[in-house]
């Protein structure tokens, strides 16, 4: 037997420790497909080469090891340069699959002393290149010279365990060389040597296998693992783009509630204000006619108390013999209790539906504040016309260019300045004081940004903005951008951020309203908070952006860097 372990490719192997050395695998229907054409066993850890050929990745890179050209040794196409070899997952699953379904088998040894029916053998002999079945294996146990031939499990490949130069048994295994010897071996070519006997080797190769299979199972363990986040992490997905399609639909209600209820309050009081008015001419008229009554009574009774002819005035005015037709007018009321009843119901319910639309938005920004970060201004991104205060947390834009360095992180072209602090994963919020400013930008850009020249702030150049302009117009940086309606000026501007549901939200942090929200963003690198004080318009903008403190020792922020 040759003692060198290489052979050609796609002709022979080197056997597993545990299997008869020089045997191939058994192949069924499907392991020819699943075969490496070097080793001609199934395929471990496969690669592909760029004419489409499969092969063991350690087959391969033996194969052009010991050769002068790179070509594949299926079809001999040559390769210009060696290629990268990458494992072809989908072919390693489908085979770690099979083998798992299907075990490969031995073949079975049957004992060759048998005469007609011949039975399984129990142990072959490497002296006798025998196998024997229990009854012929007795003598083998009995005779004191058999007694000393090497037994061992039966195999069907004995020459395979004969030593071709000595022809003596492979009875020891050399670890310098990783391969069979007899015992003239280790007296020539394997002399000094590390040869241990083949039990002992096939044991440790057994626990060694164990091992294999052990860590093997671990990577089972946590691809399933990767799996079950996965399949978590989508299911929160649909419900999170759930969640936000009730909130929109909530806000979109409020509104439309408000605007019903301001609808009918105002057509109410415009009808009370009506039914009023025409109240009230009423009750003039009819007292202007009782005052002209009264005052034409006054000159009868005045002419009546100068003379003592009373009876004779009587007939001429027969109207003082009648009581007067006037009303009681200090029990009358300008207002009536059904109509004010009426008014303050409409009241009280256009207050209910406002606190219950208010006491959400507050849960739902109580609960982005938890994830309040500290964040401070960096000044090697600050354009040079860009003030910033001592402690980080104010900017405002001056009338000079200061002489600054030519930092590649800062913004030459607009008044830019970002944070020093950048986020990767997770969530976090921050607050910025807007108040008095009749322009400014706020949001969030990639660490990525262009920031030497012009750009526009929209999502394509990595910004997540809302800006102010002119001092009541308010839109959202998107492609193309959005203009926003506002009921109030917000006074303090909140921003939230969630890195892996790709979502940017604008909020008015005093009236506790949704201003925008950018939705199904995909994040890749870090997220800095961006601001712009925009220009000072001759002291019309001078107002800095303040951002405003949270209680930072309550909170943890891993993600913060």
């Amino acid at each position: 037997m040759a003692e060198s372990s290489s052979t050609e490719a796609g002709k022979t192997r080197r056997g597993n420790i545990n299997d008869p050395p020089y045997m191939s695998s058994s192949s069924g229907p499907l392991t020819e497909e699943l075969q490496c054409s070097i080793c001609l066993d199934m395929f471990t850890d496969p690669v592909s080469t760029p004419c489409g050929h499969n092969f063991c990745k350690t087959c391969l890179n033996k194969h052009w090891d010991n050769s002068q050209t790179c070509n594949c040794p299926y079809c001999q196409e040559s390769f210009n340069q060696r290629p990268d070899l990458k494992t072809n997952t989908t072919l390693r699953e489908i085979v770690d699959h099979y083998k798992k379904k299907s075990p490969e088998k031995k073949p079975e040894v049957l004992c060759d002393f048998c005469e007609e029916r011949k039975l399984k053998a129990l142990k072959s002999c490497l002296v006798c290149q025998s196998s024997y079945c229990e009854t012929h294996l007795q003598p083998h146990l009995r005779v004191a010279g058999l007694k000393k031939h090497k037994l061992m499990d039966p195999v069907s490949n004995l020459e395979d365990y004969i030593c071709q130069k000595h022809e003596r048994p492979l009875e020891l295994f050399c670890r310098d060389d990783q391969t069979y010897v007899c015992l003239f071996c280790t007296e020539a070519d394997h002399k000094n040597h590390n040869t241990v006997p083949l039990e002992m080797e096939s044991e440790e190769k057994k626990v060694e296998t164990q091992t294999q299979k052990d860590v093997q199972q671990m990577i089972q363990d946590r691809i399933e693992k990767i799996q079950d986040i996965k399949r978590s992490a989508e299911y929160r997905k649909r419900n999170t783009e759930k969640e936000k399609a009730a909130h929109v639909e909530l806000f979109t209600d409020l509104i439309r509630s408000i605007e019903r209820c301001q609808t009918e309050l105002l057509e109410m009081m415009e009808e009370q204000q009506k039914a009023a008015e025409k109240q009230e001419q009423e009750l003039i008229e009819d007292l202007e006619q009782e005052i002209t009554e009264l005052k034409m009574r006054n000159t009868e009774l005045e002419q009546l108390s100068h003379t003592e002819d009373h009876l004779h005035l009587l007939q001429i005015y027969s109207s003082l013999s009648s009581p007067t037709n006037t009303r009681n007018w200090p029990e009358i009321s300008m207002e009536t209790h059904e109509s004010m009843m009426t008014l303050r119901r409409a009241l009280t319910q256009l207050q209910d539906t406002l606190n219950e639309k208010l006491s959400h938005s507050v849960t739902e920004l109580k609960w982005m504040q938890q994830y309040a970060v500290n964040v401070t201004l960096d000044p090697d991104t600050a354009h040079p016309q860009l003030i910033l205060s001592d402690d980080g947390k104010q900017v405002r834009h001056g009338d000079i260019m200061q002489k600054l360095s030519d930092n590649p992180k800062r913004f030459d072209r607009y008044v830019n300045v970002l944070a020093k602090e950048g986020f990767s994963s997770g969530r976090f919020y921050f607050e910025v004081q807007v108040k008095g400013k009749t322009e400014w930008d706020l949001g969030v850009a990639r660490e990525s940004v262009d920031r030497k020249g012009e750009t526009t702030l929209c999502p394509e150049n990595r910004f997540w903005t809302v800006i102010l302009r002119n001092g009541n117009e308010y839109k959202a940086g998107a492609s193309p951008s959005v203009s926003l309606s506002l009921r109030v000026n917000p006074q303090r501007v909140g921003v939230f951020v969630d890195y892996e549901e790709g979502l940017v939200s604008f909020y008015d942090a005093e009236s506790i309203s949704q201003i925008y929200s950018f939705t199904g963003q995909s994040f890749t690198d870090k997220l800095y908070p961006y601001f712009s004080p925009c220009p000072n318009y001759k002291g019309k903008n001078s107002i800095p952006l303040i951002i405003t403190p949270f209680n930072y020792n309550k909170l943890i922020y891993p993600n913060m860097k």
